[in-house]
């Protein structure tokens, strides 16, 4: 499911983009923002989730971690879902959602965005990308 398949019905969506410095505690801060946005929303630990997972990979895994780095985060409601998008600086190698071998400690969080999200996708290279996460479902406002 697209971004825009969500958003198509219903009035203008709301929308909301804020900067963030590339540190690791800025995770917490982004679910902060995340969380007051969409208080109410019934899918709202899904899209925590989500968004922290999307967070901690650009901090990892791209430019967006090292010194003086920073990434956007994007959120976007409609009648029909939310999408959180998450723009780094970019980094080598593409984006995947990976099955962790048991003894793994980490690389499973891609794949639970995958398995809790509507769509998840991303573009970009090595200058920059962006990782989107739609969730789909109504809630009262």
């Amino acid at each position: 499911m697209s971004t825009a398949m969500v958003f198509v019905a219903g009035p203008v969506p709301l929308y909301w983009r804020r900067c963030f410095p590339g540190r690791p505690e800025q995770a917490r801060t982004v679910r902060r923002f995340v969380a007051c946005l969409l208080d109410g929303c019934p899918y709202l630990d899904d899209v925590l989730l989500a968004a922290d997972e999307l967070v901690v990979n650009a901090i990892r895994h791209t430019k967006s971690g090292r010194c003086g780095g920073s990434f956007t985060v994007e959120v976007m409601r409609g009648v029909n879902g939310v999408a959180v998008s998450v723009a780094d600086e970019g980094g080598p190698g593409e984006i995947v959602a990976r099955d962790a071998d048991e003894l793994d400690e980490s690389g499973r969080g891609l794949k639970a965005v995958a398995l809790t999200a509507a769509s998840w996708s991303w573009h970009g290279n090595e200058e920059g990308r962006t990782v989107t996460a739609v969730f789909a479902g109504e809630w009262a406002s």
